[in-house]
């Protein structure tokens, strides 16, 4: 190890690079990665001193001594046990060194312990990469990073791993402390959440069919003579994957539309309606009806502009083209009413109408 000692100031600048653990005024530790980092790029036959000094260190800080020192000392432990020899083995002992040398079922303990702990860290980042995966913004909260861990300690015999795993992903001791503490408070909010499920859920099927957070917010005020926030009513329908299916497009319209595309009808009537001319300008148009536990029926009516008198209308329970035809048939089959000869039906140019009566 280097005789130089680092000041306050070079402490407080090497403390701010990613690759260093601790720093005090006379030793460095740097992490796993920047010592794998090390041997790769040594292997490839870069110096190093560029390496550290393309890691972010200042050189002239360091000192070349120091930086020998280390590359000789983690190049031998590469070559003796591998990629293994270069983490750092003392979290997993405490106290003062022994003077005697272990025995074979002491050395069987601490490698199986230490086998434990990589076996944890390979586990945790494993779930902290998948569910930043379905995460829209890419980032977990620091509550489902504490629950993982949380998880993955319940599962293993080495309770003391703590430090390690809060160490590896970068968040306090204290923190993951305080959120064990605060579990009676998570489960008293998860209680709440689930009454609220309960309430949007009769809210989301009222009427026998599925609705959004604006609507279910409509339906409590005004069916149940609750009021909740809409971003409450939201946060439940994420959590709980409760989702409003997105309305089908008719295929009835959308086939109309592909065959009249780019067809524009000439104004015949050029907003002329009240003509004074009985049977001359007809309109037409087609309504909902809704009855029972939502059901819907349609209604084609066709009007004399000029009386305001309904005169063919026509009911389905289907918005097919008959409709329309069926309400024109029965207009022209009705003899008590006269039509004059150059009359027409003028519509909203929908895709269920746009005919002349002959």
């Amino acid at each position: 190890m280097s005789k130089k000692v680092f000041t306050n100031e070079q402490i407080l600048a090497l403390s701010k690079n990613r690759y260093i653990k601790r720093v005090s005024e006379k030793g460095i530790t740097y992490t796993d990665e920047f010592k794998s980092l090390f041997v790769a790029e040594h292997i490839m036959g870069k110096l190093s001193s560029q390496i550290f000094q393309d890691a972010g260190f200042d050189i002239e800080t360091l000192g070349n001594t120091r930086i020998k020192s280390s590359s000789k000392r983690w190049r031998k432990a590469y070559k003796e046990s591998g990629e293994l020899g270069l983490r750092d083995t003392r979290k997993f002992s405490s106290g003062r060194p022994l003077k005697r040398e272990l025995t074979l079922e002491e050395i069987i303990t601490r490698k199986d312990a230490e086998i434990e702990y990589w076996k944890a860290e390979a586990e945790l980042l494993k779930k902290i990469e998948l569910q930043e995966r379905q995460v829209k913004n890419g980032s977990l909260r620091i509550s489902s990073i504490f629950a993982l861990v949380q998880n993955i300690l319940s599962k293993s015999k080495y309770k003391n791993m703590i430090r390690h795993l809060c160490g590896v992903i970068g968040v306090s001791r204290s923190g993951y402390y305080n959120y064990l503490k605060s579990e009676s408070t998570r489960n008293i909010r998860e209680q709440r959440d689930l009454q609220l499920r309960k309430i949007v859920l009769k809210a989301f099927e009222h009427r026998g069919y599925k609705k959004g957070s604006r609507s279910i917010k409509m339906v409590l005020e005004q069916e149940f003579n609750l009021i909740i926030n809409r971003k409450c009513i939201q946060r439940i329908m994420r959590k709980y994957n409760i989702k409003c299916p997105i309305r089908k497009a008719n295929p009835y319209r959308r086939m109309m539309k592909a065959t009249r595309e780019h067809t524009v009808v000439p104004n015949l009537l050029n907003r002329n309606f009240k003509q004074n001319i009985p049977g001359k300008v007809l309109l037409t148009d087609i309504t909902y009806l809704f009855y029972g536990k939502g059901h819907r029926a349609y209604l084609s009516t066709i009007k004399d502009s000029s009386t305001n008198e309904i005169l063919a209308y026509n009911v389905s329970a289907n918005i097919k083209m008959d409709i329309v035809t069926d309400t024109i048939l029965k207009l022209k089959k009705n003899r008590n009413i006269k039509i004059s000869k150059d009359a027409f039906i003028h519509s909203d140019q929908g895709c269920h109408v746009r005919q002349e009566v002959a």
